[in-house]
């Protein structure tokens, strides 16, 4: 039989993922009930949707987080009139790792976002292939599934620009980001064209800092701050304050300070998408 998905079509549980394993143990026990109910075993099942026996098993098992696909198939395939399909939200909350989760969860609460980036574009700024050839690059190497995943969900969390009252988002980031060519000469064009596309939007300033500027608040590394409606906020500074997110007023003036004095020292907004324009033109 010519098999239409394979036994990667899915990721795995992360370790220590707690909510997402519940929410998969408990897709694996009803996929089983349902499949046993009808007295098929999992070769037979696999067989009837066109899947692989290994992932059948590993959804079944609660280790494999299974595709929107696969949930309507095996609903089909079992006639559950709409029940395995109706766990697709569930599922999709935990398709991402719990950290990533989490970070967008943040961002999609955030009324505010300052960020400083010194190493490569930040998330939500990045295009599906330059998120693609920055996470291929990693050392040890991931495997491709992993790399699947955190692309995914890096993808997923620019709906933030869709959002309705628009956060306001500002973005600085060094000019050598903006120079690499992460993925490829085409890669980073489209990369840089996206840029120019996003610093149009009305709640979106992105800025560079020229690499020769001689004063530099950011040497410590990349940070961030998102503030949220309640007037609480959270921020990030690497190198500083064990590199974790702080919510202590004092930490958080240090970082509030920084990147003040940052987007000061970088190119004006609209100076920054000239910046960029010219390099597009470079490259």
């Amino acid at each position: 039989m010519t098999e239409t998905a394979t036994d990667g079509d899915g990721w795995e549980i992360e370790p220590g993922d707690e909510q997402g394993a519940a929410v998969i143990a408990l897709v694996g026990r009803q996929l089983r009930a349902r499949r046993e109910a009808m007295g098929l075993r999992v070769p037979e099942l696999a067989a009837t949707m066109g899947y692989g026996e290994g992932i059948v098993y590993k959804v079944e098992s609660g280790t494999r987080i299974p595709r929107p696909e696969f949930l309507d198939k095996a609903d089909e395939v079992l006639g559950a009139g709409g029940f395995i399909k109706a766990m697709k939200p569930d599922v999709a909350e935990v398709r991402y790792p719990k950290k990533v989760r989490d970070l967008a969860r943040m961002e999609a609460q955030a009324v505010e976002l300052t960020a400083y980036g010194n190493h490569n574009l930040h998330g939500l700024l990045q295009t599906q292939e330059y998120a693609h050839g920055l996470f291929t690059m990693r050392r040890p190497a991931l495997e491709r599934d992993r790399i699947e995943q955190l692309v995914a969900a890096r993808v997923a969390r620019r709906s933030i620009f869709e959002r309705e009252p628009a956060p306001a988002l500002s973005f600085v980031q060094e000019e050598v980001t903006l120079r690499r060519p992460i993925g490829g000469r085409m890669v980073l064009r489209r990369q840089l064209e996206h840029l120019l596309e996003l610093g149009q939007l009305r709640s979106v300033e992105i800025q560079v800092m020229p690499t020769d500027r001689s004063d530099h608040a950011g040497m410590s590394g990349e940070m961030q701050v998102l503030k949220f409606k309640d007037g609480t906020a959270i921020g990030r500074s690497e190198g500083e304050f064990g590199s974790r997110p702080v919510a202590d007023l004092k930490q958080l003036r240090v970082i509030e300070l920084r990147c003040g004095i940052i987007r000061a020292q970088a190119l004006a907004p609209g100076e920054s998408l000239a910046f960029i324009e010219h390099m597009l033109g470079e490259t």
